[in-house]
């Protein structure tokens, strides 16, 4: 486990056209009281994590300083939300929505190049997109 936090933290893909404005939409419509920050932008090592995970999956840094990826980063957010988003968190940690949550966040991480708001650096040289 990480360090103790007064806040938790929201990690994303800055770089992500597509991750910016779903985070942007999570501000507006959900507004948590967590910290959002690119993990361009983040102190990966004072959480935890290497660089190879931010890249891979949207990160959620609990107050005890654990960390969870994906779709239960966003299950965690709507838990800490509490009131109505909280039955949604907890129904995303839930078999068999849980799996059928990470099958639709893992396409989606995997396409996000091709999704609106992306832009091209979410691709590497050579054309090849980065898979998160």
């Amino acid at each position: 486990m990480g360090q103790l936090r007064e806040r938790p933290v929201l990690v994303y893909d800055g770089d992500c056209g597509f991750c910016t404005a779903s985070v942007r939409q999570i501000e507006r419509r959900i507004k948590p009281d967590v910290e959002i920050i690119p993990f361009q932008f983040a102190d990966l090592a004072s959480f935890g994590v290497t660089p190879e995970r931010a890249e891979y999956e949207v990160l959620w840094i609990g107050l005890d300083g654990g960390v969870t990826g994906g779709v239960q980063a966003f299950a965690s957010l709507l838990r800490n939300k509490g009131g109505r988003w909280w039955p949604l968190g907890a129904a995303l940690w839930l078999p068999p929505v849980r799996w059928i949550a990470h099958g639709v966040y893992r396409m989606i991480a995997d396409n996000r190049h091709r999704l609106p708001g992306s832009t091209c650096s979410v691709q590497l040289p050579g054309g090849n997109p980065r898979t998160h």
